[in-house]
């Protein structure tokens, strides 16, 4: 897939995590009926790969349904098996050189000048800026996109839908989404919920045009 390409188009990224593997099955498949394109699935959940894996069956082979949290070479095969068409990861090392090996895109964690670097050396199609907030937010990201102004930041971390407006407007490429869009529905919580959620959060991403 063109994970650039997806992130440019959709500009939202929603990561569901949670400890019921049923909820977060109904979390994604929710999402993707809401028009919620680009879901990820952390494997940090209870049952993830299993999700994943039903998920793709449920959606098709084209959904862009991606694996989150891939730290090793072990998650990223296990990733790939599963269905993902793209991995995430939290920052950089074997999850990147693996998944890139398997010839699947890969948004890469970074915070620092030197990470942007090192991710675009591993083969990183897109740059994960986490944990946005704490790294200083919208401001933060202005300040790192003047040295690499071309280059397609996702934040993540903290981003609600105001500040899901703001980093747009500052030039991010996508903004990833978790529990200010998901809430308690991967473990559970009102499925009604996460469809208001979520068009608010894509009204959101509408709204901004794409860099």
């Amino acid at each position: 897939m063109d994970l650039l390409a997806a992130l440019r188009t959709h500009r939202l990224l929603a990561i569901v995590r949670g400890n019921d593997p049923d909820a977060a099955l109904k979390t994604v498949l929710t999402l993707a009926e809401e028009g919620v394109t680009l879901i990820e699935v952390s494997l940090t959940g209870h049952g993830a790969l299993d999700v994943i894996a039903q998920a793709r069956a449920a959606l098709g082979p084209g959904a862009t349904l991606g694996a989150g949290t891939v730290l090793s070479a072990d998650d990223a095969h296990a990733a790939h098996r599963a269905g993902a068409a793209f991995l995430v990861t939290p920052a950089l090392g074997d999850g990147v050189t693996t998944g890139r090996e398997l010839g699947l895109p890969v948004l890469a964690g970074v915070m620092t000048p030197t990470d942007v670097l090192q991710a675009l050396k591993l083969g990183a199609q897109a740059l994960k800026l986490f944990p946005a907030g704490s790294a200083g937010g919208p401001g933060y990201l202005r300040d790192l996109r003047a040295p690499f102004p071309d280059l397609p930041f996702v934040p993540v971390g903290g981003v609600d839908a105001p500040a899901a407006a703001a980093y747009l407007a500052a030039g991010a490429l996508a903004v990833g989404v978790g529990s200010p869009l998901v809430a308690d529905a991967a473990a559970g919580g009102s499925l009604a919920a996460l469809r208001e959620r979520a068009r608010e959060f894509l009204d959101v991403v509408r709204a901004e045009p794409a860099p």
